[in-house]
């Protein structure tokens, strides 16, 4: 029995460190359906977004006031970003538009580190950080803050994942992804689909900087966990927010499951072929993920529910 609620401990772990990788990629995602770019600037919006919340927080405002002030600010960022930068690059080249979002990326780190500092800012908004024990004689381990955050993450998901895809604006947003001439051409605003589409990135970068940022630290190191959600893109596929959500819960019970029970066997398996008494295979939980990302390139690019792309020449 006691395996069992082992077993399911780690599975509800894995569950709900995926449903945070679910929604950083939901930010890629929802950028790429409206302009069929990867958006190298997610993981910047996702600490750049932080750091305004927190900084508000540190001059004494209210959660509530500094959450509004923060989402205020990331609007006013997809204005400038669509008046300054995507306004002059429609119709061009994917590529070009995928170098943009590098020196906007750039860009915003350096602004952000020059109004806030380069220091770790701790933050705190009250998620439970203790631990339930449940199952027959408390046998298994729930992590409160990982159940909170996981609960946050999904609600939101789930629920702009049901937004693009019942509303005028997701479907409008499916339009200008595949064509900008033909949606400009049937009276779809691309502009306003733009500054809306990365409204709402910059709102889910919020919300993502503030849950990692209680758990790890409201620091630089922050950008770097948009890399988490490049295994998840590639397996759910980068125009699918429900693919978003499914990448994102196979990436996560995958590493645990690979960290608890494949790296044990690895190690038998190594320690049996090389003839010495034992190996250890450590942070086997930090690659996996990208050798799953790995596979589906080579044999499903376009991932579990992406579209697949036919160029007729």
């Amino acid at each position: 029995m006691s395996e069992f609620w082992f077993f399911l401990e780690v599975l509800l772990s894995g569950m709900f460190a995926g449903t945070m990788y679910a929604l950083v990629a939901l930010g890629f995602v929802l950028i790429f359906k409206a302009s069929g770019v990867f958006n190298f600037a997610q993981g910047t919006m996702v600490l750049f977004a932080a750091l305004c919340f927190v900084g508000f927080l540190e001059m004494g405002l209210p959660i509530a006031v500094a959450g509004i002030i923060s989402i205020g600010i990331m609007i006013a960022w997809a204005f400038a970003v669509e008046r300054l930068v995507l306004r002059h690059l429609v119709n061009q080249a994917p590529i070009i538009l995928f170098m943009a979002t590098i020196g906007i990326s750039f860009f915003l780190e350096g602004f952000g580190e020059f109004i806030w500092g380069g220091d770790v800012h701790p933050l705190d908004i009250g998620i439970p950080n203790g631990a339930w024990f449940v199952g027959p004689e408390g046998v298994m381990l729930i992590d409160q803050f990982d159940l909170s955050a996981a609960v946050i993450a999904g609600v939101l998901v789930l629920s702009l994942a049901l937004f693009f895809h019942y509303t005028r604006i997701g479907r409008a947003l499916r339009a200008v992804a595949d064509d900008h001439q033909a949606a400009l051409s049937v009276g779809i605003p691309l502009n306003r689909i733009w500054v809306i589409v990365w409204s709402v990135a910059g709102f889910v970068a919020l919300v993502a900087g503030i849950i990692w940022g209680s758990r790890l630290g409201v620091q630089f190191a922050l950008s770097i966990v948009a890399l988490k959600a490049l295994p998840v893109l590639i397996l759910g596929g980068f125009t699918s927010v429900p693919g978003a959500i499914i990448g994102g819960l196979i990436i996560g019970t995958g590493e645990k499951m690979a960290e608890i029970y494949g790296a044990p066997a690895m190690e038998s398996l190594v320690t049996a072929l090389s003839g010495t008494d034992s190996v250890s295979l450590g942070g086997v939980e930090e690659w996996f993920a990208y050798v799953i990302a790995m596979f589906f390139l080579l044999f499903r690019p376009q991932g579990l529910f992406g579209e697949r792309i036919i160029e007729r020449v």
